[in-house]
């Protein structure tokens, strides 16, 4: 589960490369884009497209150009970017251009170094972003149901679709008005949940495709994932290896195309991190280039070998040959435009000796070599030669003094202090509207008898839940990504008579994809107490008192102007420490140099952190590994949020930590070959 709040770049770091001819049949003065069975066609010329994605909110305005910059030397020509939906209209009919949403902006940096632009508008866009892109108001707008055939979202989503699209418009960015915008996405994945929605999916796939093509921008829109694209919309493959497992496009006059070559799997809380090799990419990249592919959105250095090429792999109809049981070539080939081979050993677990015209070639396992006119091997596969580095990380400041620490503490809401009542267990985003990862569930219990070994058991479908009897922390739970119930039972301390019991709820955010997401329900589903684990006395139907969000939330305590209208808590080593529900704040100076800067937050728990007011994400370092370690301790600080000194910082920590431990740090990469002599 990860969080868009989080400021980081987001760049599937892509090798591009545009190869150009003339489409068969000659030279053509024609402007815009079009495309045919071979491959999309940029102002009469042939184009074989590698593609790049970084999603504009996941860095800063101030890191584009140099993100752009350094893509383009890499290889790249075009950067794919989703539109976020609900970072551009958190609320209905307010919209939000501004600063990280800057979309217009973004596209004029890409338009000014050179590059084109794919706009994967969805709405939907997944993304591995908070609730898909959607915006949570969405919801709560009768008679709903996300992504079929239903009025009320075809209302909005073609509402939203043609705002973008006539903002894009009104800036001249369509390739058709001569911008850099040369494709546009409708839908995203919808393939993954069409038949949940049976007949009525079906239906909202051919209205998605009609709504968009008559939206009229002047170039192709695409559907990935989407097998039954209604013509003229693309459908394109998304995965780790189209070139064995994409059938191809729907239609023989449309391109084939992969929108994402998977490099890698995000990472959630509590998983490891998953890396494909860059014999895998490079083979599977080839593969799919070798079966008549002409645009791939992947990380490599291919590119060159591709290039070199142009001429016979757009223009020269494709030749497949058996040079064994596990290989084959792939052969483009004119007396006119030259000569290129494909040599594809299957075998992924023995080399080869390949002999094609009357010349042997040896390939390792599981490797692609190109043939350059058809003769000279200039490219495997197996042989991707990549620079190994090193992430190296220099702590600068450590926040190790007690006297520079100022703490806050959270109160714990009772019955009484809630100004919502109901006798029932109400759902955590209904109350929330996802404005907070927070709701207290709080209820008055009267222990009258005599309660041997008394424990509260409770079941959440919320990520996280804390219980407090009578102001203290009993225990705690959390699910995860494959358990979706929370399951808690704690001993508590009862006293005769009234008994407050406080139950705080908290969300890592919402799902980002699936069937029916409106339907989903989070938040407190049971609660009983039990004595000796014997009788137990259901709670669910009782009294519950319901509170919003935390007081540090309302009064905004991660600004610089409210933190005078709290009250501090003492800031002694020993008190500052392993305290739930705290908030700590601090100055410090923005380290020397350009570099990245990240905060290690490895002393601490489960929280957020700002910096300057600006949220850098929600972190969770107690949730460790099937190995025993944080998946992430350290924190992107972009350099735009910091001025030269007098830079706030604010945590603010679920479960317990010792801020002492907080460092700042500055980020750098050196080359193998320097770390090992650092190491020596």
């Amino acid at each position: 589960m990860m969080s868009g709040r989080v400021a980081s770049c987001w760049i599937l770091v892509a090798m591009v490369v545009v190869l150009s001819t003339a489409p068969a049949g000659g030279d053509t003065a024609e402007k815009g884009v079009t495309y045919d069975g071979r491959s999309l066609i940029i102002d009469g010329q042939r184009k074989l497209l590698f593609s790049g994605s970084i999603h504009y909110p996941r860095s800063t305005p101030e890191m584009w150009p140099s993100l752009i910059k350094k893509t383009k030397e890499g290889g790249i020509d075009v950067i794919q970017t989703y539109v976020f939906w609900n970072l551009h209209e958190p609320k209905l009919g307010q919209y939000d251009f501004s600063g990280r949403n800057d979309l217009v902006k973004f596209i004029k940096e890409i338009r000014s170094q050179g590059l084109y632009v794919c706009l994967r508008i969805g709405p939907f866009v997944e993304a591995e972003w908070n609730y898909g892109g959607l915006p949570f108001w969405l919801r709560d707008v009768p008679g709903m149901v996300y992504r079929t055939d239903n009025e009320p979202f075809k209302f909005h989503m073609q509402r939203f679709t043609s705002k973008i699209v006539n903002l894009m418009k009104s800036e001249g960015l369509y390739a058709s008005q001569g911008g850099p915008i040369i494709l546009s996405q409708i839908e995203n994945e919808y393939g993954n949940v069409e038949a949940a929605f049976h007949e009525k999916g079906a239906s909202y796939v051919k209205w998605a495709a009609q709504m968009a093509v008559g939206l009229q921008t002047g170039v192709p829109w695409i559907m990935c994932k989407q097998p039954d694209a209604p013509d003229p919309v693309i459908n394109t493959c998304n995965g780790m290896r189209c070139g064995e497992t994409f059938p191809g496009p729907n239609s023989p006059n449309k391109p084939k195309m992969w929108t994402e070559d998977w490099t890698s799997f995000y990472q959630f809380y509590g998983g490891t991190p998953y890396i494909r090799s860059a014999e895998d990419i490079a083979f599977h990249a080839a593969l799919f280039i070798a079966k008549n592919g002409s645009y791939i959105n992947y990380y490599m250095e291919l590119h060159a070998a591709i290039k070199s090429s142009a001429n016979p792999l757009l223009q020269e109809k494709q030749t497949i040959l058996s040079l064994g049981p596990m290989q084959q070539a792939y052969v483009f080939e004119d007396e006119n435009s030259g000569c290129v081979a494909f040599l594809v050993n299957n075998d992924a677990r023995k080399a080869i000796q390949i002999q094609f015209r009357n010349n042997a070639y040896s390939l390792l396992p599981k490797s692609i070599g190109i043939l350059q006119n058809c003769k000279n091997l200039i490219y495997e596969t197996a042989k991707v030669n990549v620079a190994k580095n090193m992430r190296v990380t220099t702590p600068v400041q450590v926040f190790n003094v007690p006297d520079k620490w100022e703490v806050f503490r959270e109160s714990i809401p009772t019955f009484s202090d809630t100004p919502l009542k109901t006798n029932a267990l109400l759902e955590h985003t209904n109350l929330t509207k996802d404005k907070t990862d927070y709701l207290w569930y709080t209820l008055r219990f009267e222990s009258s008898s005599p309660c041997a070994y008394p424990s509260l058991y409770i079941e959440s479908l919320g990520h996280v839940v804390h219980v407090f009897v009578n102001n203290a922390l009993a225990g705690s739970g959390h699910g995860s990504r494959n358990i979706t119930v929370v399951k808690l039972q704690v001993p508590v301390s009862l006293i005769n008579g009234q008994n407050n019991i406080s139950i705080l709820s908290g969300m890592v955010g919402l799902p980002d994809s699936g069937a029916y997401m409106e339907r989903k329900s989070y938040g407190l589903t049971k609660a009983q107490i039990s004595c000796g684990g014997t009788s137990a006395i259901d709670l669910s139907g009782s009294q519950w008192g319901y509170l919003v969000g935390l007081l540090g939330d309302k009064v905004r305590l991660h600004q610089w102007a409210n933190l005078k209208s709290v009250k501090r808590s003492t800031n002694d080593a020993g008190l500052i420490k392993n305290c739930p529900l705290a908030w700590y704040k601090t100055m410090f100076d923005e380290p020397n140099g350009d570099g990245p800067v990240g905060l290690n937050m490895g002393s601490m728990g489960k929280g957020e952190v700002w910096v300057n007011g600006e949220s850098i994400g929600r972190y969770w370092v107690s949730f460790l590994t099937p190995a025993g370690h944080p998946s992430q301790s350290i924190y992107h600080i972009p350099r735009a949020f910091l001025k030269p000194s007098g830079n706030l910082l604010v945590v603010f920590e679920e479960e317990g930590g010792d801020p002492l431990g907080i460092s700042l740090n500055t980020i750098s990469v050196i080359g193998s070959n320097q770390a090992q002599s650092q190491l020596s």
